[in-house]
């Protein structure tokens, strides 16, 4: 009888642009064409990969196991075109003197963060839940 276990041990490390799939490459030359990669770590579990991408302006994505954006964190304001259009016009609407400098999407929600400091949260619809502490 043969038995195979499998641990669940996160490897960290540390790779190349080159080493990235074809969706997140597409996804930052679309998104932030004028921001060169300066790091690309790859979180190996047992049968996915997770990515995080630092870009030269210290701008951080992270890619889910599918390749799909999850975090965008900035010093800086966020394109408009990567903030879901529904959050980007509550966000004009009602902070109309701020921008948004980070974004997540998490299991059940949405969160930005404005440069006020503001952290607001919204459905996966993009409605308006509240502001978070």
């Amino acid at each position: 009888m043969l038995a195979l276990v499998l641990t669940g041990c996160a490897d960290d490390k540390i790779v190349t642009e080159n080493d990235l799939p074809e969706e997140i490459s597409t996804y930052i030359s679309n998104n932030f064409p004028d921001n060169e990669v300066a790091q690309v770590t790859v979180d190996q579990e047992a049968f996915s990969k997770k990515y995080a991408v630092i870009l030269k302006d210290n701008i951080k994505l992270e890619f889910d196991s599918k390749n799909n954006i999850t975090d965008i964190d900035a010093n800086a304001a966020l394109p408009d075109n990567v903030i879901p259009a529904e959050i980007l016009a509550y966000v004009n609407a009602n902070y109309p003197e701020n921008v948004i400098t980070d974004w997540e999407l998490e299991d059940k929600h949405q969160q930005v963060k404005l440069d006020n400091g503001l952290t607001l949260e919204f459905s996966l619809a993009g409605e308006f839940l509240r502001i978070d502490d």
